[in-house]
This record gives structure tokens, sequence and C-alpha cells, in this order.
């Protein structure tokens, strides 16, 4: 299978922090890759260095073949970006800016203009293309920020976050998107702090861990180590946290953590005695809304990997996200 993307022993300090130390690992071409790891892990590091925004200190990058680490820009006609905060101009419309966008990639005037129509219907925004972005929701403002980044029909698409701070159905909009760029054999390199979205949307993944990759495969293949755990999450209207000791002393066989001060997630290698435990919290004072049996998710194989409750990465994200 052809390689859109390669890079090797890729490494990048900065002020003598380590942010990114000697990655290595491939993407092909037609592939939707996902690229997980927690806040300050490198992902935002790797992308930049991968599309032209940082030099890398060690390593190689080739993007469609050609060596970017010797000519930087070698392959900016390859790739299209669309980063977590919008980069495209608030006094403009948003035909104005896409027009812009494909000027930049050298478009002819009637191309550009006839490319903006398209994406504008595509992306459900034309009657919202005579509007200035800067009125635009923050959905929109996604919509037509990776409406720019495909302007010039690029072979490869850096996706940082796409899906961060706006509302649901926005995001559902922009998945559905995401999934027909790569149906129409559009190459992605999708970072999220959505487990379930990569999951969802990718075949393979990348995990990344203080600079460092921990693991490349497929999630089918990450997942299989725990398939035959049996896992129960517990909700309740009170905190858990004065019975959390007695709840882990009185089920030793089981593992339990404790994302929430409200929600208590259980595993075990055989079933889990939903029945018993719902009735031990009950009795120790605890108001149960709901206990759920699931099955093991990526989210599982991220947790045990990083160490780091997926729920927790997600509400960092979002709040920034409601800051911007």
């Amino acid at each position: 299978m052809t390689e859109a993307l390669r890079i090797q022993n890729l490494a990048k300090q900065f002020a003598g922090v380590q942010a990114v130390a000697g990655i290595s690992f491939s993407v092909n071409q037609g592939e939707l890759f996902g690229f997980l790891g927690p806040n300050g892990a490198g992902k935002t590091t790797t992308i930049n260095m991968l599309t032209g925004l940082a030099r890398p200190d060690e390593g190689t990058i080739r993007i469609g073949g050609i060596n970017c680490t010797e000519n930087i820009r070698g392959a900016q006609h390859l790739i299209g970006v669309v980063p977590d905060e919008s980069n495209l101009y608030p006094e403009l419309t948003g035909f104005e800016n896409l027009c812009f966008c494909a000027a930049l990639y050298g478009l002819g005037k009637s191309e550009r203009q006839n490319r903006a129509h398209q994406l504008l219907e595509v992306f459900s925004l034309t009657q919202s293309g005579n509007r200035k972005f800067a009125g635009y929701s923050k959905g929109m403002k996604r919509k037509l920020t990776i409406a720019a980044g495909i302007i010039h029909r690029p072979d490869i698409l850096f996706l940082d976050e796409p899906t961060t701070g706006i509302d649901v159905a926005s995001a559902r909009q922009v998945r559905t998107l995401i999934a027909d760029l790569h149906q129409s054999g559009t190459t992605i390199f999708l970072t999220t702090h959505y487990i379930e979205e990569a999951e969802r949307l990718c075949r393979r993944v990348a995990i990344i861990v203080s600079g460092r990759i921990v693991a490349v495969d497929t999630v089918e293949a990450l997942l299989q180590p725990i398939q035959e755990k049996q896992v129960l999450r517990i909700s309740c209207m009170n905190p858990l946290g004065p019975m959390q000791k007695e709840l882990v002393d009185s089920f030793p066989n089981l593992e339990f953590t404790f994302p929430e001060p409200n929600l208590a997630r259980v595993e075990s290698s055989q079933r889990v005695p939903a029945g018993v435990l719902v009735r031990f919290l009950e009795e120790h004072g605890a108001e149960v809304l709901e206990a759920r049996r699931m099955r093991p998710s990526l989210e599982d194989v991220f947790v045990r990997i990083t160490g780091l409750e997926a729920e927790v990465m997600r509400k960092e994200k979002e709040k920034k996200g409601a800051g911007q």
C-alpha cells in the first residue's frame, strides 16, 4: 500500500523540554488515521512539524514521497490544514474567505469562485455565504474552516480537534463530512480528545504519551486484549467518595475506577454482579441512578496505556474550547 506520510525518529525540544522524543509511524494513502494523547503529550508539536509550522530537531518527514525535512515547504501543495482554532478572517464573508484561501494556492479567479460556491453547498453554508465570518456560530465556523482546508483538493488533510467546542448537532455534521471526505479518497490525519470519535471514524490509531508513541495499531487489534473484560458503569445522585474504600475492600476481585465523584466504573474477567453492587451502594447511602453494562472500548485501551481518565481529558479540552 502506498504511503502518504512517513515520519522517522522525529524529535523536538523547547527550552530543554523534550516535547517529541524520536517518534516513528506512517499513514497510508486514503487512510483516516487517528492521533490520540492527553494534553501536553506532543500532538500539536507533531502536527506543527508535519505541516511546516515548526522545524524538527531530528528525524525525517516524507509526505507524498517528498522529503520535507530538507525542504519544509516542498509538500505544501499536497496538504490541507484545519487547526483547532480558526485561522479565517472575521471581517470577510464565508465566500470571500474561501476565495482568499484558494488564491493562496494559486487557483484562478473563476476556478476559486466555482470551488467556493461548491463547498458552501456541500457544507450547507450557501445561505450564509455572504455573511461575515464573525457572525457565524461555532459549528458554522468549524465547517467553513474545514472547507477552507480542502479548497485546493489536498491529497492529505490534517484535522486538529475538529469538534472541540461545538454543539452536538454540529459535531455530528462535522463527523459525517469527515467520513465523506475519507470515502472520496482523501487521506486524513485526525487528532481528537473524543476517544469514541476516533473509534467510530478511524481504522488505525497512534497513541502518544509524554512525547513518545506507545501504541500504533488498528482499533480492532488494540481492543483484542480486553475483549473478554466485563464492564459496568454505575452513576449515582450523590458523591461516592465516603464509600469508595469500603466498596473496593468489599469486592477485592473487581477492579474499580472513579472517573467522577458520582461515577464508578467496574471491570472484571467474570460477569460483574450488578444487582449486588447496587444493593451494597444503596445500603451505604448512595442514590443509584443507573447501572449499565458496557462493551470494552478504545477509551479503555487509552486509560490503560496513559493512566488518564478520558473523561478528565475531555472536560479539560471542552473548558478550553468554551473559553475561545
